[in-house]
């Protein structure tokens, strides 16, 4: 598993080598049309800063052949803000002394219908970790209620069995998100200091369990600025070009949550500008060319809206991370968003910049009759 494949990687060491990357073998690799895993480095060494708008022109030519220009849009509907774990960046965690809810099925189905009227049919699903009150069964039970509103169910909940996986899938989630937070261990050892997500080699297997179930799409991701996001980027794209290698048969996709306003007290100890984040995005897009790339409204509609063209596949908008949040229910946010435009303004701005906003892509067989 990559479990046993990471610690061999050597990243830190690759890292280091990057400053050993000239400017001029970045622009012969820029002179390429088409580029490989094996470019990454190069296009995410410092040397690689200067030449971001030629990056950027090749992203968008990419992003445009494989993609048109199209974005599908989702919201996130979080289930409960219960959770065991201590995890010091965390609104969630539970040294975060606040009331905990779980949402009954009513509440759910309320949730989904406020969504759907909104005009939502991609829904991704969230919770804290909490087995005994918001385990596989609860999790698949509120993927039964919003099946027939809702096109498409994706799920970003704690790392599960292949087994468990494969319930949900058959409750009707088409998709799975699964972050690992930082691909460092000792990083992730002082970020997570309690609980079941202490156990940073579960959580990185979980990727594979749910790529045996068969989910349609898996998406990655590294929280940014808990280390540095050049050891991320290299650990990730070894992550997913193994996972491509595997798994063939899935689409993959990546986010890119950069830690901006936590709930709570937490200093960032690598911040990632946003020439870095757009540099991240660029090299991703260059070496991965079929890969989605997702934009949450963790950032300001300013920077959502200029990278757009770089490479972004997928929108989140109207985001509330609060356990029925979208329906009044009094409760804890995860994070602030830095987002808030209403869905019809997003809408606007994709349509004035020439893309199409793609609010239901596909449907499952069994739903046609309720669409």
């Amino acid at each position: 598993m990559f479990s046993d494949i990471l610690p061999t990687l050597k990243i830190t060491d690759q890292v280091r080598q990057l400053s050993n990357i000239t400017s001029d073998q970045v622009k012969a690799l820029l002179q390429k049309s088409t580029w490989t895993p094996n470019d990454f480095p190069a296009l995410i060494s410092p040397a690689a800063k200067i030449h971001l708008e030629t990056m950027a022109q090749h992203a968008h030519r990419l992003t445009v052949q494989r993609f048109g220009k199209t974005i599908q849009l989702f919201i996130p509907m979080y289930l409960s803000n219960l959770c065991y774990n201590t995890c010091t960046y965390c609104g969630f965690s539970i040294h975060n002394k606040y009331k905990r809810i779980v949402l009954t099925p009513e509440q759910i189905l309320n949730e989904g219908h406020l969504l759907r009227n909104k005009g939502f049919r991609h829904i991704l699903l969230l919770t804290g970790e909490a087995e005994d009150r918001a385990g596989v069964d609860y999790i698949a039970q509120a993927v039964r209620i919003l099946s027939p509103v809702m096109s498409s169910i994706g799920i970003e909940v704690q790392p599960m069995t292949a087994e468990n996986y494969e319930k949900l899938i058959a409750a009707g989630t088409d998709s799975l998100t699964l972050f690992q937070e930082t691909y460092d261990e000792e990083a992730y050892a002082k970020y997570h200091l309690a609980g079941k997500k202490r156990n940073f080699k579960n959580r990185l297997n979980a990727v594979e369990y749910g790529a045996e179930a068969g989910f349609y799409r898996i998406t990655l991701g590294a929280l940014l600025g808990l280390t540095d996001w050049r050891f991320e980027a290299l650990a990730m794209a070894a992550h997913l070009a193994y996972l491509q290698h595997r798994f063939w048969q899935i689409k993959y996709a990546i986010s890119y949550p950069r830690i901006q306003d936590m709930v709570g007290e937490f200093s960032v100890e690598n911040p990632v500008s946003d020439s870095d984040l757009i540099q991240y995005i660029a090299a991703f897009r260059l070496c991965f060319p079929d890969l989605g790339i997702v934009s949450s409204t963790r950032e300001s509609a300013q920077f959502r809206d200029s990278v757009l063209p770089i490479g972004i596949t997928h929108m989140s908008a109207e985001s509330n991370t609060a356990p029925g949040g979208y329906s009044g229910v009094e409760s804890e946010k995860q994070f602030e968003t830095a987002d808030h435009r209403p869905l019809s303004e997003i809408q606007r701005v994709l349509v004035s910049k020439g893309y199409d906003p793609v609010m239901k892509d596909w449907i499952n067989i069994g739903q046609i009759d309720q669409r």
